[in-house]
């Protein structure tokens, strides 16, 4: 139920927030007694996300959300950047950080295990995306994995700093 909540309410803003030159990277809502809406941006033109940006979208997605009410109760909005380890959720992801590390946990073990870790090497015809494991190539199912996220390494953080990513 959660991942259709998330899934219905990208497609009510993402148009929005695509045409304030944005693109949106994940929604996620968290129930319970603190809910959580959380939308993470960040600018089409790869520039670094200020406040202000933040509180573009966050206005937008207020007003949006507020009309179309897919959540029941209450709960508080954050909106942030994906910063430097940042999750890979789309396909194209895999393509713009190949050569960096990355954690990746799966839906179903493959040879009993759920968590890889290693050098993405990126997507294979939009459906599958590829690691490499300590010198071995792996392919997983893109709709196979659960998470994914970008390692903090010190090669991350120079690219950053460089603004190549």
């Amino acid at each position: 139920m959660t991942q259709q909540l998330n899934e219905k309410i990208a497609a009510m803003i993402g148009p929005s927030i695509e045409s304030m030159g944005y693109d949106l990277v994940r929604v996620m809502f968290t129930g319970g007694k603190q809910a959580v809406l959380q939308i993470m941006a960040e600018r089409s033109d790869r520039a670094q996300m200020t406040v202000e940006d933040c509180a573009s979208i966050s206005r937008a997605v207020s007003l949006i959300v507020d009309v179309e009410d897919p959540i029941s109760g209450e709960y508080n909005l954050e909106v942030s950047s994906p910063g430097i380890d940042r999750p890979l959720v789309r396909p194209d992801d895999y393509d713009r950080f190949a050569g960096f590390e990355a954690k990746i946990e799966l839906e179903v073990a493959v040879n009993g295990q759920k968590r890889f870790r290693g050098e993405v090497l990126g997507a294979e015809n939009g459906d599958s995306i590829v690691i490499d494991k300590g010198g071995e190539r792996m392919s997983f199912p893109f709709a196979s994995i659960r998470t994914a996220k970008l390692v903090l390494t010190d090669a991350l953080i120079a690219a950053a700093e460089r603004g190549e990513i």
